[in-house]
């Protein structure tokens, strides 16, 4: 039988700082990375908008009554944190990656909806599979927060791989 290379698949993997995203990675690693693959696993992160305001753009509470104002020192360390919380979890998703051979780890970070970042993203992309975990949202939180995770698997054109953590029951065996 004749040796058929293995296609070369890009495999996009959304990370943030859950234990579900960290299950799901592990997952796709252990289920759908093959050894010695020529696959590329790509590592996205979206950095959450803020719903803020600074003090020094001329705007005032009753044009932004949602958002919350700031001076240009918070906002400079709250942006500095979000890039410190972003480094950390790419961090960690690669050293999940460090055992794969033959397989390329490329990371991204984006600001934005984490719903339009990963579809954009699938798209821009042309990947083959978006893996993503489950946060396992009830019905009344799915309903105020959305369902990051339905939202893709309704919108992007690849296949999409919702990992879901097993629940435990707290008991031994």
């Amino acid at each position: 039988m004749a040796d058929v290379a293995a296609k070369e698949r890009k495999i996009l993997v959304a990370v943030d700082e859950s234990e579900e995203s960290s299950y799901a990675l592990s997952w796709c690693i252990e289920n759908i990375i093959t050894g010695n693959s020529n696959d590329t696993l790509i590592l996205l992160y979206s950095i959450p908008p803020r719903v803020v305001y600074s003090t020094l753009d001329g705007t005032g509470e009753k044009d932004h009554p949602e958002g919350y104002l700031f001076s240009s020192d918070i906002l400079a360390t709250m942006e500095r944190y979000s890039s410190e919380v972003a480094q950390c979890v790419m961090e960690k998703a690669k050293r999940a990656c460090e055992a794969l051979n033959g397989v390329k780890v490329e990371t991204i970070v984006e600001h934005g909806d984490a719903r339009d970042v990963i579809c954009q993203a699938a798209e821009k992309l042309h990947v083959d599979l978006l893996v993503m975990g489950s946060h396992g949202y009830g019905v009344i939180k799915r309903a105020f927060l959305g369902s990051v995770s339905n939202h893709c698997a309704q919108n992007v054109k690849c296949p999409v791989l919702i990992v879901k953590k097993p629940k435990t029951d707290g008991r031994s065996k």
